[in-house]
C-alpha cells in the first residue's frame, strides 16, 4: 500500500527511479536548513549584543566555513562520481572506507538527532502561537508527520518543502515591507548602533551561539545518491543556496539594525513578529522552516544509513542497505526513526537534548573538516588524477580546515575532544575489521608523496645509516617452497621494522614455481613486516642474484642484507664468488646452514662467536665484522624471547679477565638484554665449539673472501643450525 501510494506521488511506475534535479534535490533543503530557528528568533539578538558592524563581521565569519566546505565539495564533486552519502562517499573514495565510515557514522547520528531538535524547535514556535498547548503532543504529532512523510516518499517531503520555501520567503517579504515607514508604523526607521556592546557575552560567544544557523549545507549533499546529475547538481546547488542565504543573512542584519533599538533587540526574541508587516507570516516562516529542517534530516539521515550498510560499515549492513524500487531506503528509514524518537524521549525524560547538541555540531564540523582536507590532499599530491572541472585555490579549503579546528575548540573543547575521540575509536575499529574497499583511493599516492618527500630530504641531509639501520633482507629463491621454509627465521630477523624483498628467479618458462611468492609477501605485510616480490626470468641463479643486488643498490630503499640458505648440492665456487660481490654493493650477508635433524630447536638460546680483540681490546663505534652479528642476535632473541650467549676463544689464560671486561662493557654499551651471558674458552677455537653451552642457533662471522670449507667444517663439526654473517660497514651495535 505505501509503495503504491509512493509510486503514484512520485507520478512513476513502480519500476521507475525517482531522481531530483539541482533546484529540489540540493538548492531547496540546503536553503531550508540554512534559513531556521535561528534566523528568525536569534539573529536580532546577535544583532543587539554586537551592533550593525559587529553582526555582520560573525556572519562573515561563519560563513567562511561554509563557502570553503561549500567550495571544496564543489571541486570534488566534479571530479569523482559522488555515489550514495553525499559526504560518506567523498571522503570514502579519497581516504578509504574507515575514515569515510569513521566521519559519517557520528554524522549520520548527528542528522538523525538533529531531526529531534528541529521538532522541539518548531514545537516553542508553536506554544509561542498557542501557548496553551501541551509540548509533549505537540512534539510527538509533529515528529509523526515528519516520519509519515518522510518514509512515504523523497518526492512528497520535497514537494512539500517547496511549499514551506514559498512561506518562508512570504516570511521575508513581509520582513521587507515592515521596514517602509507606513501611518501604521510611524518613526519605525532608526539610526543602527554599529559596534554593539556585547553586554550578553564576548564577541566569540555571540559568534558561537549564530554559527550553528549556517551548518545546513550537508542537508542538500547527503541526497546525493537520489540526484539525477550529482556532479553538476551539488556544485550548483550548494553554492547558489550558500550565496543566497549570505544575502539573506546579511540584508536581515541591516534590516534589524534599522527597525528596533538595541535593547528592544536584546530582549525580544520575537522581534521580527512585532517588525514584520504582517506578523502571522514570520510565525508561519518559524514553524515552516523548524519542520522543513527536520524533514530535510530525516531524508538525509537515512541515506547516509543506507550508504554506511551498503559497503558494509555497519553490522547487518545489508539490512539496512536495501531499498524500494522507488529507491526509498525503509530499513534505514525505520531505524533513523526509531533514533529521533529515542532522542525525543530523551529531551522530554530526563530535558538532555540541549546538552548533547554541542556535541552534535561538533560531528558536523569534523564532517567539513575532512571534507576540506581531502581536497587540500587531493590538490597537494598533484596526481593526474585529480582534474576537478571546477578548480579552486589551495588556500581555500585550509582556510576551512582551520576555520572548522578553530570553532570546534571555540565553541566547546570538551565537546570536541569527546568528537574526535568517538571518530578515532570507529576508525581503530574499522580498520580492525578490515573492510573491502569497492574503489580505489588516494592513500597510497599519500604514502607515496611522502616517501618521495622524504627520498628527497634524506639525500641533502649527512648520512648516518648505524642509526637508522634496520634489516632489509634480499632473500633470491628458486621456488616457492624455499622461501617457505625460510619463512619463519626470516620473521624472527626483520620483525617489527625490517623488511623482506623475495626474489624469485626462475628459468623461462618455469614460472610457476615461484607463483605463490606474492602470497608469502602478503603473510610478512600481515606480520608487521615490510613484504616485497619481484619475479627475474634468469637460466643461471648466481647471474641473477648479482644482476638483481646490482640494479637494486641504487634504489631508495634498496636491500642492505643478502640471506642465503646454504644447501648440500650448491657450487661452493659460484656461491664464495657471489658473496664476495655484495661488498661491492655495500650489502650484508646472511648464510644459513639448517640442521635437517634439530632445525632451530627450542628458539631459546643463541651462541654468538666473537673473534679476540687484544692487545687493544677497545671498543670503537663499529666492530670488526661483529656488529651485524650482535645486532641479529638481539632481534632473534627479543623476538623468541631467548637469550645470547657471547663466546670467545682465547689464545691463553693471562688475557680472561680483560677479555671479559670487554664483552661485559659490550653488553652494556649495545644495551643487550640483562640476561645475556658471556662465555670464555681458553685454547683451539674448534675446541671451544665443542665446548659452549649447545644453542639452538649459532651465529659465526664470515671472511670478506669467504672460505666455505670453514664453513662446512663449523656445520659438520657442530651439528646444529647456524649463521654466518658479514658486515656491509653500515652496521653500529653500539649505535
Amino acid at each position: 500500500m505505501v509503495d503504491s501510494l509512493s509510486a503514484w506521488i512520485n507520478g512513476r511506475s513502480r519500476s521507475g527511479d525517482a531522481k531530483f534535479d539541482t533546484f529540489a534535490g540540493v538548492f531547496v533543503p540546503t536553503v531550508l536548513t540554512i534559513l531556521g530557528a535561528i534566523m528568525y528568533l536569534r539573529l536580532g539578538w546577535v544583532i543587539g549584543n554586537a551592533g550593525l558592524v559587529g553582526g555582520i563581521l560573525i556572519i562573515l565569519l561563519a560563513h567562511v566555513i561554509t563557502v570553503s566546505t561549500g567550495l571544496a565539495v564543489s571541486s570534488i564533486a566534479t571530479n569523482i562520481r559522488v555515489d550514495a552519502g553525499g559526504a560518506f562517499s567523498i571522503i570514502s573514495q579519497s581516504l578509504g572506507l574507515e575514515v569515510g565510515g569513521s566521519i559519517s557514522v557520528p554524522l549520520y547520528l548527528a542528522q538523525a538527532v538533529s531531526t529531534a531538535l528541529y521538532i522541539f524547535a518548531f514545537a516553542e514556535g508553536w506554544q509561542r502561537i498557542f501557548p496553551g498547548s501541551s509540548q509533549t503532543w505537540v512534539v510527538m504529532i509533529a515528529f509523526a508527520i515528519v516520519f509519515i512523510i518522510a518514509y512515504i516518499s523523497a518526492q512528497l517531503a520535497v514537494r512539500i518543502q517547496f511549499l514551506i520555501l514559498a512561506v518562508v520567503g512570504f516570511s521575508l517579504f513581509s520582513l521587507l515591507l515592515g521596514g517602509f515607514e507606513t501611518a501604521v508604523q510611524p518613526g519605525l526607521i532608526i539610526e543602527p548602533t554599529l559596534w554593539g556592546t556585547f553586554s550578553d557575552g564576548g564577541f566569540w560567544v555571540i559568534f558561537a551561539v549564530f554559527f550553528p544557523a549556517v551548518t545546513g549545507v550537508m542537508a542538500g549533499i547527503s541526497l546525493s545518491g537520489s540526484l539525477k546529475n550529482p556532479r553538476e547538481s551539488i556544485p550548483k546547488g550548494t553554492m547558489s543556496a550558500i550565496g543566497l542565504t549570505l544575502v539573506i543573512y546579511l540584508l536581515l542584519a541591516y534590516w534589524l539594525a534599522r527597525v528596533a533599538t538595541p535593547d528592544e533587540l536584546l530582549t525580544n526574541t520575537t522581534i521580527m513578529v512585532d517588525k514584520a508587516y504582517f506578523s502571522w507570516a514570520i510565525l508561519a516562516g518559524l514553524l515552516g522552516a523548524t519542520l522543513s529542517s527536520a524533514l530535510g534530516s530525516m531524508l538525509a539521515a537515512p541515506r547516509v544509513m543506507q550508504a554506511l550498510g551498503e559497503n558494509g560499515v555497519l553490522p547487518f549492513g545489508q539490512f539496512f542497505a536495501r531499498v524500494t524500487k522507488e529507491g526509498e531506503p525503509r530499513q534505514a528509514m525505520l531505524a533513523t526513526g526509531v533514533v529521533a524518537f529515542l532522542g525525543i524521549l530523551f529531551a522530554l525524560v530526563g530535558g538532555g537534548l540541549n546538552a548533547i547538541a554541542p556535541l552534535i555540531t561538533m560531528f558536523f564540523l569534523i564532517t567539513y573538516f575532512m571534507l576540506n582536507a581531502v581536497v587540500l590532499i587531493e590538490q597537494t599530491l598533484s596526481m593526474v588524477s585529480f582534474r576537478p572541472t571546477f578548480a579552486i585555490p589551495r588556500t581555500v579549503p585550509l582556510v576551512g580546515m582551520l576555520g572548522c579546528l578553530f570553532v570546534m575548540f571555540l565553541v566547546n573543547p570538551i565537546f570536541s575532544l569527546v568528537a574526535i575521540v568517538v571518530t578515532l575509536a570507529i576508525y581503530s575499529y574499522l580498520l580492525h575489521r578490515q573492510l573491502n574497499t569497492p574503489w580505489e583511493d588516494v592513500r597510497s599516492g599519500l604514502f607515496l608523496a611522502l616517501a618521495q618527500w622524504a627520498a628527497e630530504q634524506v639525500s641533502v641531509m649527512p648520512q648516518s645509516p648505524e642509526r637508522t639501520w634496520s634489516p632489509n633482507i634480499l632473500a633470491p629463491v628458486t621456488s616457492t617452497q624455499q622461501l617457505t621454509g625460510s619463512y619463519r627465521f626470516l620473521r624472527a630477523i626483520t620483525r617489527p621494522q625490517g623488511a623482506v624483498h623475495a626474489l624469485g628467479i626462475y628459468a623461462p618458462g618455469e614460472k610457476t614455481r615461484v607463483a605463490g611468492l606474492s602470497t608469502l609477501g602478503q603473510a610478512f605485510h600481515e606480520d608487521g613486516i615490510g613484504g616485497r616480490v619481484s619475479l627475474l626470468a634468469e637460466e643461471d641463479f648466481i647471474a641473477g642474484v648479482q644482476s638483481a643486488m646490482e640494479v637494486l643498490s641504487s634504489v631508495f630503499f634498496r636491500p642492505n642484507v643478502l640471506f642465503l640458505p646454504l644447501w648440500p648440492d650448491a657450487d661452493r665456487y659460484d656461491l664464495a664468488r657471489l658473496l664476495a660481490r655484495t661488498a661491492d654493493f655495500r650489502m650484508g650477508v646472511i648464510l644459513l646452514a639448517r640442521n635437517p635433524v634439530v632445525e632451530l630447536g627450542r628458539e631459546q638460546l643463541v651462541n654468538v662467536w666473537m673473534r679476540e680483540q687484544g692487545p687493544e681490546w677497545k671498543l670503537g663505534l663499529r666492530l670488526a665484522n661483529l656488529d651485524m652479528a650482535v645486532l641479529l642476535a638481539y632481534q632473534l632473541t627479543r623476538n623468541w624471547h631467548g637469550r645470547i650467549n657471547l663466546c670467545m676463544a682465547l689464545p691463553d689464560e693471562a688475557t680472561q679477565t680483560r677479555a671479559e671486561q670487554f664483552l661485559n662493557e659490550l653488553i652494556r654499551l649495545a644495551r643487550l638484554p640483562a640476561n645475556t651471558q658471556v662465555s670464555l674458552f681458553v685454547g683451539d677455537f674448534w675446541e671451544a665449539l665443542l665446548q659452549a653451552p649447545r644453542a639452538d642457533l649459532s651465529v659465526l662471522g664470515l671472511q670478506k673472501n669467504p672460505k666455505l670449507e670453514f664453513v662446512d667444517k663449523v656445520i659438520n663439526l657442530l651439528e646444529a643450525s647456524c649463521i654466518f654473517v658479514r658486515d656491509s660497514g653500515d652496521e653500529s651495535a653500539l649505535a
